[in-house]
């Protein structure tokens, strides 16, 4: 009873009411009144209602308003943190330099008050959202922190009054029970019902949840009272339950328990099963996983077993921590709520509520143990969730707050086991996806690995887990612990061995296969996210002496680990056949610990390895992937597809390769450095499949490669051997001496942009920083091999960034070839390193051949190490060489320059690396090729005869055959050689010593174990030839054999003279070809052995012939033979490349020649030729030439578009600036297209419509635009061309339906053909002469020739062509500007529009056919004699009519020319043409002078009206400006108030005096546009040149040019008026002209007098139209505008955009303001620019530019520090304006050169 009379009454007095209650001692009926109130208010069945909120509001507030009550709360904050928390595609700021944790992030106001200049900052956009960490100690340094957050401000802030949040302590804990009780009610299990229900639910919540989210943001008085509500374990219970009596709550309640129980990781049903195991220690359980007691069992899947599917496997050991896996219990709100807000997939509202209350000290901790506890919980319902996406950015979006803090993760992982509940889940994850490995012995493999096709993996699923996992791994104090509990790593180690051998390819060998699977992406991923950065990690923690225990526990558990994995797959010491996994985590993460524990701790390498027989079986694997990466660019794989070359390729590339292939390359470096190096050796060529090949015989056959494999696989084994025994990355190079190899390799290969080479550089991935490890920065590496260059501009070509090129001394001694080979991922890029390398040495005068990859001296090795030089020193490798010299020697196929290369760079290290101890192995091998292992004692060692395999066909046996019958004496020798030669194969030597191994090892060597395949070699069917054994006589060492290659590849008998021999100096032969590296080897064998130089000099002695002997080789003569004829082969290829570049040359200087002023260049006529031929024109299709007739026409490739771009022009000569704050503004009112709008409007007020039209030009706001590349075809060719490109519609980019096409010879973008007139080329002799008619008559004939008009042409070819170019104009024209006149349609608006079509041209390429085709079109529309303004110019008359015409001094004299010149015959002769620019100059300079005199000030006017007077009756005083404007201001003072309506503001203007000399100038200023354009007229009528001079002279330099000035002066200045020259009395003619204006004076209405004004008082002069200043920085831009609201829809648009013409702001794509279908940008587009659009997209800082229907990306003209675009701001760094790209886009605009220039185009459907 009592609550409903309570809610009857006002809230606010009820609110005071029981507030006053409340406070009293005694406030048990308050708190009755109040329990039932809010019962009532917030009663949970009457659904979500604003009315209870505003209860709810008004209670809280206790009597006030609630926002009175909010500023009072907000005064007592005493947060010292920001915690502004953001979402999804949020701005923010993170700065390298401030941040102790990599995940450090400021909100834009935080960072803008901060002082972060010279630092490494970038602007992101927050891909799962985030929260300001400004003031947060431990996250950032305080140097960062923003001015409001430095100071502490929590210490002074006055503590809060006790009864300001009394209520709110009331109120709360009843609301957030009703929040929970709803998202109880509303669950249901996601199976029985769709998502959208939760979505429901959630919707209804909404408006709670903000009012909750509200409350954070009042301070930290407000999240005080929250954290203590929501953490109060007491309420919890008593609101919880829900009273006995509340049937609602009970129900409630109980749906609450089902939910929870699915809570756990076992379910309820399955802990019965599983109880009995979980007594035993979790770290037994663990290693049960892996070893042999794992039992594992398949789901059955119902005879599903289809092609492709593989089992799950179950693993049925449940041995982990019980706590983890038992259900949730929660013991307070905030439990609940988080709870609830994983079961709904975490909500955004819930996200933002729980993030908010962050800054609050207890909160923050409780919640973080809350978040643990429901760890388990999170993962699996992200593993059920569709939208795993958006959940994985929300948990991360709230963890990355929580785990950041190592304070925080350290209190938690010592009170909440976190790392255990981490290594945990994941495990348990990754059981949901098992399947068996079938890796080796596939039918009793034991071993599990992921299924790299599930979702979970595909679609990177666990990524939130693992990156929580790095992060809090990331803090020292947490990775101790973890590096200390050894039943931890044990887990890791069995979850790290669920991805080892993952993702097995097998060899298709027969047919290609069918479906190229994708699951690698997913692997590769998952190895480097799930592994690889765990174990970074960890790296970084194990750095000095005083950690080596975690390394020794590491590897102790990686190799125990790894023994269980071979046992599982079952292998002994073969890999098994046509098998491929690039993944082995455990032997990375061996690999690892070793290199660091040796590197950073001291530790010794032998006290980390294991016996011999593990190190054999370590290596293996390792070696498998080097030698499948040979056989995948040999294309053995090809029938896999292409996915496996992606693979190699991930496998080396900069992300990967320092996880990946470089711990690969350093276990196989330890491997070698520890096991028997014949071994070694003989294993490597056995893994590429090369044994076969290394024989001295001619021939050989290979069971396992084909003939064209060989070559590719032999390079690949050497390669590889190079790389293993030069690359130092992990032995005992310095951090600084890697970073500079990495970074001098990728500038070898390619110039650089910064951002580039900062992504190619393989980081040390350290998750704690974003430095690179070692004392030198990134940027002092850089500046130290680099030299930056500027980005530079081809003009009309593409734009250049800034970019990186090496030094020359990194050229001369750092390139590196090894390196490069090792990091590239394509081979192509090798090859760019080599020209790259070849041009330098060229251009310096080094080497100007074809040079070989330089040697490069290598670090010396740490000492640990020093066994990998034994692989140099050891007999295998040294017969392997001299066959491998032997065969090239003799030309035996699969030989390469590589190879040969190969095999020098071997041998060079091997003299380079002396082997240390220098004793005499005891152990013989069973030949003798080489006496001892030393290399440099072997080079000289002759061998003379070898026994050899060899097919019965071969060379060999033929040449045996031939031997006549020996004598006696020569038998014996013969059969003692037979002893002495040598027996080679390798294969046979690596079992002997495999075999002794083993036997060392264990005595009952597994003899019955030894898989039979690789012994006795199976033939392939249909045998070959049997093999037959063959003695060779060779009588070569290694040196004699280096000095024979020597001689044969310089081709000449004597190329090593012994003079040679005694200055060498090896340091002379750094650069060069073949040639120098032998020279290079034999100079360092000389100095280094005495016996070598004695063997060399006899040698050389001998000098022996150049071509071995015949019976050596048949093959030797035809060798010779094909030098030669590759020699000539390449003299003919030169000629003929040169002879291509001449006629190259001549096409471009002929075709290109674009730009030229007079662009018809087929009108050139040469002055030898007759002057009355026709003009012949080339049809660039059919190629025949010939004049252009009636019937057949020919035409001129045209591009016509509309523009607006003079519309533009300013007043001034500075460009309008683009505004960047609300105060800025630009006013479009002053531009010239304005400006004459307003003209024309003010005209067609008072005049009659017809005459306005001509009185203006519109061209000056928009008309087409007409240009040519000058090419010409036949008009019938060219619609056959049409139809072609119609057809083969592969040709996008430009829209053949409407009438696009380019230019046949010369590609250029057209749209139209026009006609050129038949007839002659100049219009020479008549039309020229001048004559000496008087002015008089010649203004007769001009009015005689405009009377004949319309003589129709006859129907022709010719005509109808004509007519459709007038089409072609009237459709490329914007409608906008064809209708300016009242009635569209009619033919005046025609006739305006047609002279507005030259103008826009005149400013460009006029061109006399396009004159011809407007001339025809002009006639057909006869001018009314009545009002031909030409009669009014030249004769005194009056004509009367109800809506006068426009008074002659406000027509637009230029419109007038071109209107004269069009409706006259064509071709006019010039001396009409100059009698009509005659009579027009006097109309100009008569507006002239009536412009002027408006702007004097009224005692002028009366002071130069006398002077006039005065001057009057002199003499030529028609030709003095004084007496013609005195009688000006004298005529326009009869009218009434022409000059007085605003004297005042005009006193103002003219301050200045005017002098005779200014007033004289302002004339000429008036004059000079309407000379200009009769010269250029004149110029492309009559071909007359044009004049270029200084600014002063121009004046009287184009009056000369146009024959104005009679008497031409020759002083400087001459005066304007001297040029006039009147056929009727001037001051008649200027008093008639005044007339018409005074008539229409007798209107005086104020307005019409101020328009008089304005019209008289016309200005002709503006400056060339330039785009928007921009500001330097673009931050400015980007600030104001990227949260800017639209104008038109006043939503913040998701992509705006800028118009950099006007600097209107658009939406790009914005469906809000389409209007008929099309986007805004394209509107705007079509207002602004008659279709052509440039705008600045502000979050992508690029330019697009709209032409038409198309359009394309520009570019960006704001470029970083570095000279680089940063498109979409992906990196955000600091960009600024780079003025030449700003210039050249404006040039491109102003020269309507888009179309030409940029090359992308696409259409935009009207969707921009």
């Amino acid at each position: 009873m009592m609550a409903a009379s309570l809610l009857r009454r006002d809230k606010k007095s009820t609110a005071a009411h029981l507030k006053a209650d409340l406070k009293r001692t005694d406030n048990s009926s308050g708190l009755r009144q109040l329990q039932e109130l809010l019962d009532s208010v917030l009663h949970p069945e009457r659904g979500s209602d604003p009315e209870a909120l505003d209860w709810c509001k008004w209670l809280l507030a206790g009597g006030d308003g609630f926002d009175e009550f909010c500023r009072a709360v907000r005064s007592y904050d005493n947060a010292t943190l920001c915690g502004l928390v953001w979402t999804a595609n949020f701005v923010a700021y993170r700065c390298r330099t401030c941040g102790i944790s990599p995940c450090m992030s400021l909100c834009a106001e935080c960072f803008n008050n901060g002082d972060h200049t010279g630092h490494d900052f970038n602007m992101f956009r927050s891909q799962a959202g985030g929260a300001c960490d400004c003031g947060d100690g431990n996250v950032m340094r305080e140097s960062g922190f923003c001015c409001r957050h430095r100071l502490k401000t929590g210490e002074n802030v006055p503590s809060v009054p006790r009864d300001l949040l009394l209520m709110s302590e009331m109120v709360l804990p009843r609301f957030i029970i009703t929040i929970i009780q709803y998202l109880r009610d509303g669950y249901t299990e996601p199976e029985s019902a769709a998502d959208r229900d939760l979505q429901k639910v959630l919707q209804q919540l909404d408006l709670h949840i903000s009012f909750l989210e509200e409350l954070t943001k009042m301070g930290g008085a407000m999240r005080t009272v929250l954290t203590k509500i929501l953490t109060n374990q007491q309420t919890f219970k008593e609101l919880s339950m829900g009273q006995e009596e509340n049937v609602y709550a009970k129900r409630n309640y109980e749906k609450y328990l089902s939910a929870l129980k699915s809570s756990g990781l076992v379910s309820v049903e399955e802990k019965g099963a599983g109880a009995g195991a979980t007594d035993t220690p979790a770290g037994a359980g663990a290693l049960s996983l892996l070893g042999n007691t794992c039992c594992l069992f398949c789901e059955d899947q119902d005879g599903l077993q289809g092609v492709g599917q593989r089992k799950r496997v179950k693993l049925s050991s449940t041995t982990k921590d019980p706590s983890i896996m038992d259900t949730l219990k929660h013991k307070c709100f905030l439990e609940e709520l988080l709870f609830w807000t994983i079961k709904y997939e975490f909500p955004q509202k819930m996200v933002t509520f729980l993030l908010n209350m962050l800054p609050d000290q207890d909160y923050k901790i409780t919640f973080t143990k809350t978040f643990v506890q429901h760890y388990a919980f999170i993962m699996k319902t992200l593993m059920k969730s569709h939208e795993s996406d958006t959940m994985s950015n929300r948990i991360v979006h709230i963890s990355v707050q929580l785990f950041s803090n190592e304070e925080l993760a350290r209190h938690v992982t010592e009170e909440c086991q976190l790392l255990d509940i981490m290594v945990t889940v994941l495990l348990y994850m990754m059981e949901s996806c098992l399947i068996k490995s079938e890796l080796q012995d596939e039918e009793n493999n034991r071993h599990v690995v992921v299924n790299c096709g599930e979702a979970l993996l595909k679609n990177n699923t666990y990524w939130p887990l693992v990156s929580d996992f790095i992060n809090i791994l990331s803090h020292q104090s947490v990775a101790k612990r973890f590096l200390e509990d050894h039943s931890l790593l044990l887990l890791w180690m069995s979850f790290a061995s669920f991805f080892q051998g993952m993702n097995l390819n097998k060899r298709e060998l027969n047919e290609h296969v069918e479906f190229e699977s994708q699951t690698y992406y997913a692997a590769f991923a998952a190895e480097l996210e799930a592994c690889a950065q765990p174990m970074w990690g960890l790296l970084t923690h194990c750095k000095v002496k005083e950690t080596q225990e975690y390394t020794k526990t590491v590897v102790r558990y990686c190799l125990e680990t790894l023994q269980m994995w071979f046992d599982a797959i079952g292998f002994v010491d073969e890999p098994a056949l046509n098998q491929l996994t690039f993944h082995l985590p455990l032997h990375r993460y061996y690999a690892m610990f070793l290199s660091k524990g040796v590197k950073c701790q001291g530790l010794d390498l032998d006290s980390l390895l294991p016996d011999q027989e593990m190190l054999m079986k370590i290596m293996v694997h390792p070696l498998q992937i080097q030698a499948s990466l040979s056989e995948i660019h040999s294309n053995m794989w090809v029938r896999n597809g292409l996915q496996i070359k992606g693979q190699a390729m991930t496998y080396v590339q900069s992300h990967f390769c320092n996880s990946m292939i470089d711990p690969d390359i350093y276990l196989l470096q330890v491997c070698a450095s520890r096991l028997d190096p014949d071994y070694f050796i003989s294993s490597v060529f056995e893994r590429f499949k090369v044994v076969d090949l290394l024989t001295m015989a001619s021939q050989h056959q290979n069971a396992v490669l084909d003939s064209e494999q060989e070559r590719p696989m032999l390079e690949g084994a050497l390669t590889f051997l190079v790389i293993l025994c030069s690359l130092r990355v992990h032995l005992g190079m310095s951090d600084d001496e890697i970073l500079r190899a990495e970074m001098v390799s990728q500038l070898c290969m390619n110039d650089r942009t910064h951002s580039s080479l900062l992504d190619l550089i393989p980081e040390n991935p350290n998750p704690k920083s974003g430095v690179v490890p070692g004392s030198c920065s990134f940027e002092e590496m850089l500046s130290a091999v680099a030299d930056f260059k500027a980005p530079v501009f081809e003009p009309g070509g593409s734009m250049q960034q800034g970019m990186y090129t090496p030094k020359a001394e990194v050229w001369e001694k750092e390139f590196d070839p090894i390196m490069v080979i090792l990091r590239t991922v394509y081979r192509r890029d090798v090859q760019s390193a080599m020209d790259r390398y070849a041009a330098f040495l060229k251009q310096s005068g080094i080497h100007t051949g074809n040079p070989w990859p330089p040697y490069k001296e290598r670090t010396p090795l740490h000492p640990c190490y020093r066994g990998l030089v034994r692989l140099l020193h050891c007999k295998t490798l040294h017969i392997v060489i001299f066959t491998l010299l032997y065969k090239i020697w003799m030309d035996h196929q699969n030989m390469s320059e590589h190879v040969l290369c190969m095999v020098l760079y071997l041998i060079e290290l091997g003299l380079d690396n002396p082997v240390q101890d220098d004793k005499v192995e005891e152990e013989h091998c069973h030949d003798s090729w080489f006496p001892g292992t030393s290399l440099l004692s072997n080079l000289h060692h002759v061998i003379n005869f070898v026994r050899v395999r060899v097919p019965e066909t071969a060379p060999e046996r033929e040449r045996e055959r031939e031997t006549p019958a020996s004598t006696s004496s020569e038998s014996s020798t013969f059969g003692q050689n037979l002893r002495e030669a040598q027996v080679f194969s390798l294969v046979a030597e690596r079992r002997r010593k495999f075999q002794e191994i083993i036997n060392r090892s264990n005595h009952e060597a597994s003899q019955a174990v030894r898989p039979k395949s690789s012994s006795s070699r199976w033939l392939p069917p249909g045998s070959p030839p049997q093999l037959v054994t063959e003695i060779l006589e060779i009588r070569e060492s290694m040196l004699s054999l280096l000095v024979k290659l020597h001689q044969k590849l310089s081709a000449k008998q004597d190329s090593l003279s012994l003079s040679w021999l005694a200055e060498v100096d090896p340091a002379h032969h750094a650069h060069g070809d073949g040639l120098t590296a032998i020279e290079r080897i034999l100079a360092k064998a000389a100095t280094r052995s005495r016996h070598s130089k004695r063997c060399l000099q006899e040698i050389c002695g001998k000098v022996c012939p150049s071509i071995p002997l015949k019976k050596n080789s048949p093959g030797d003569k035809k060798s010779m033979d094909k030098e030669e004829r590759r020699q000539r082969a390449r003299e003919r290829q030169q000629k003929l490349l040169a002879e291509f570049a001449s006629r190259q040359k001549s096409f471009m200087e002929t075709a290109m020649d674009v730009e030229s002023t007079e662009t018809d260049a087929v009108m050139d006529m040469g002055s030898a030729e007759p002057l009355d031929s026709e003009v012949l024109y080339d049809c660039v299709i059919c190629g025949q030439s010939g004049p252009s007739t009636e019937d057949r026409p020919t035409g001129l490739v045209v591009l016509l578009q509309a523009s607006s771009v003079l519309g533009h022009r300013c007043r001034s000569d500075t460009p309008k600036r683009l505004p960047t704050t609300d105060e800025e503004h630009i006013y479009p009112e002053d531009t010239c297209g304005a400006t004459h709008d307003v003209r024309l409007s003010l005209m067609q007020r008072y005049f009659k419509d017809s005459s306005c039209l001509q009185s203006v030009s519109v061209g000056w706001d928009g008309g087409v635009y007409v240009q040519t590349c000058g090419h010409t075809l036949h008009i019938d060719c060219h619609k056959s061309y049409m139809e072609s490109l119609r057809n083969d519609q592969v040709l996008q980019g430009f829209s053949v339906d409407k009438g696009e096409f380019t230019c046949p010879l010369c590609r250029q973008f057209a749209n139209s053909v026009l006609p050129c007139r038949p007839g002659r080329g100049m219009e020479t002799g008549a039309w020229h002469t001048p004559s000496n008619k008087s002015m008089s008559t010649l203004v007769k004939e001009v009015e005689d020739l405009q009377e004949q008009l319309g003589i129709f042409p006859v129907e022709s070819n010719l005509s109808k062509e004509m007519e459709s170019v007038i089409k072609d104009i009237k459709s490329t024209t914007q409608k906008k500007y064809m209708d300016y006149g009242k009635n569209p349609g009619s033919p005046d608006n025609d006739f305006l529009f047609m002279y507005s079509v030259p103008f826009s041209d005149l400013s460009t390429l006029e061109i006399r056919s396009l004159f011809h085709v407007l001339a025809m079109h002009m006639r057909l529309y006869s001018i009314d004699s009545a009002y031909n303004p030409w009669t009014r110019l030249t004769q005194s008359t009056y004509c009367d009519d109800e809506r006068p015409e426009v008074p002659m001094l406000f027509r637009d004299v230029p419109s007038l020319l071109i209107i004269f010149i069009l409706t006259m015959p064509q071709p006019l002769r010039k001396e009409h043409f100059t009698c009509v620019v005659k009579v027009l100059y006097s109309l100009q300079y008569t507006q002239a002078l009536a412009a002027l005199s408006i702007r004097f000030s009224r005692e002028e006017r009366l002071a130069w009206s006398n002077t006039g007077a005065a001057k009057k009756n002199t003499p030529n005083s028609d030709k003095s400006w004084e007496s013609l404007l005195g009688h000006m201001i004298s005529e326009l003072t009869k009218a009434k108030d022409v000059y007085d309506t605003n004297s005042e503001e005009t006193l103002v203007l003219s301050s200045s005096v005017w002098s005779p000399q200014s007033i004289e100038f302002s004339l000429q200023q008036f004059c000079l546009p309407f000379l200009r354009l009769s010269c250029l007229l004149q110029h492309h009528l009559y071909g007359d040149g044009l004049p270029g001079c200084l600014v002063e002279e121009e004046f009287s330099l184009l009056a000369g040019c146009l024959g104005l000035s009679g008497s031409v002066q020759s002083s400087g200045a001459s005066s304007s008026a001297a040029c006039l020259e009147w056929n009727l009395n001037a001051i008649d003619l200027i008093s008639q002209w005044c007339s018409e204006v005074i008539a229409l004076s007798d209107t005086p209405t104020h307005d019409f007098l101020a328009s008089l004004q304005s019209l008289l008082g016309q200005d002709l002069q503006w400056a060339a139209p330039r785009l928007l200043h921009l500001p330097d920085n673009y931050n400015t831009i980007f600030q104001y505008y990227h949260r800017k609201s639209c104008t038109s829809c006043g939503k913040t648009p998701k992509d705006p955009a800028l118009c950099l013409v006007c600097g209107a702001f658009v939406c790009l794509k914005g469906h809000c303001c389409k209007q008929q279908g099309v986007c805004e940008c394209v509107l705007h587009s079509q207002h602004c620019g008659a279709a052509t659009g440039i705008f600045l997209l502000i979050n992508a800082s690029v330019i697009i530019i709209i032409r038409g229907h198309r359009f394309c990306l520009w570019g960006s003209v704001y470029l970083d520090a570095h000279g680089e675009e940063d498109r979409d701001l992906r990196r955000g760094k600091p960009l600024y304006l780079c003025e030449e790209r700003y210039r050249v886009l404006e040039q491109q605009w102003v020269s309507h050169t888009f179309d030409h220039i940029n090359k992308r185009w696409g259409p935009h459907y009207n969707g921009l």
